[in-house]
C-alpha cells in the first residue's frame, strides 16, 4: 500500500515500479501522470488521480476506486484503465490500443483523434453521457456510450464525431435528437451489430455489476464515417 499523501507523481510511480507486479495507492489527490507508460503491474488507485493518469500506457492494469481527471489514458498503447466513477475531459486522446471502461460519465472531447493500427484496436466504453466534441477527428477504434441515468438529458453533448474519418461509434440510443456532421452515416444495429456490441455490454456489466441482458433490450445506433475525405466537407467550399 503506498500512501500518495504529500507525494509527487514521480515519487508514486517510483513506489509502484518497486512494488512489482501488483501495488495499492491511497490518499491520492489530484497528481498528475500516474502509471505513465507503465506495463505489468496492476494498480488500484484511491482517491482522485489528475490528468493523465496512465498517459502512454503499455500494458499495465489501472483501477480507480472514484473519479479521475482529464486526459485518462492519453495515447495509451495497450492495457486497461477502469474508473468507477466520472472521469474529465479528452479521456483517451490520440488512445491507439488497450481499453478504458468507465462506470459514470465522460467530459469533452472523449475519444479525440483515436486511431488504430493492425491488431490495436482501442476501445472505450462510457456508461453515463459524454460532452460535446465525442470521437473529434476519431481515425479507429470502437467508442460505446450506454447513457445509464441520463434522466432525460441527450446521452452525448453537441458536435459529436466532427472530423471523424475512421472507427466506429455506438450510442445505446435511438439519436433522433443528437445531430450529426454530414461526413458520418447513422443507422440503427443491425443483429451482426448487436452481436459485437454485447462483448463490451457483457464487459462493462462484469466490471461494474449491471445486468447485460437489460441493457440490451434497447435501441443502439453505429455511427461510421461515409466519405473518404471528410476534411474536403468541412473546410472546402464546393
Amino acid at each position: 500500500m503506498i500512501d500518495a499523501g504529500g507525494m509527487d507523481f514521480r515519487g508514486i510511480n517510483d513506489a509502484i515500479r518497486e512494488a512489482g507486479s501488483v501495488a495499492a495507492v491511497k490518499n491520492c489527490l489530484g497528481q498528475r501522470f500516474i502509471c505513465a507508460g507503465m506495463s505489468d503491474v496492476d494498480v488500484t488507485i484511491e482517491g482522485v488521480p489528475g490528468n493523465a493518469l496512465g498517459a502512454y500506457l503499455n500494458g499495465a492494469t489501472v483501477t480507480v476506486a472514484g473519479n479521475a481527471q482529464d486526459a485518462v489514458g492519453d495515447t495509451m498503447n495497450d492495457g486497461r484503465i477502469t474508473v468507477f466513477g466520472n472521469i474529465g475531459d479528452a479521456a483517451g486522446y490520440a488512445m491507439r490500443g488497450g481499453s478504458i471502461y468507465v462506470r459514470d460519465n465522460a467530459g469533452y472531447r472523449a475519444g479525440i483523434h483515436m486511431k488504430a493500427y493492425k491488431d490495436k484496436i482501442p476501445v472505450m466504453v462510457i456508461g453515463g453521457c459524454a460532452g460535446s466534441f465525442l470521437g473529434e477527428y476519431q481515425a479507429g477504434g470502437v467508442i460505446v456510450v450506454l447513457g445509464l441515468n441520463a434522466d432525460g438529458r441527450r446521452i452525448v453533448g453537441n458536435f459529436p464525431c466532427t472530423g471523424m474519418h475512421g472507427g466506429k461509434m455506438i450510442l445505446r440510443s435511438d439519436c433522433v435528437d443528437i445531430k450529426f456532421p454530414s461526413q458520418v452515416t447513422a443507422r440503427a444495429a443491425t443483429p451482426e451489430d448487436l452481436a459485437e456490441i454485447r462483448k463490451y455490454v457483457d464487459e462493462y456489466c462484469r466490471l461494474f455489476g449491471t445486468d447485460a441482458a437489460e441493457l440490451m433490450d434497447h435501441p443502439f445506433t453505429v455511427v461510421t464515417p461515409d466519405s473518404s475525405n471528410p476534411y474536403k466537407q468541412l473546410y472546402v467550399a464546393n
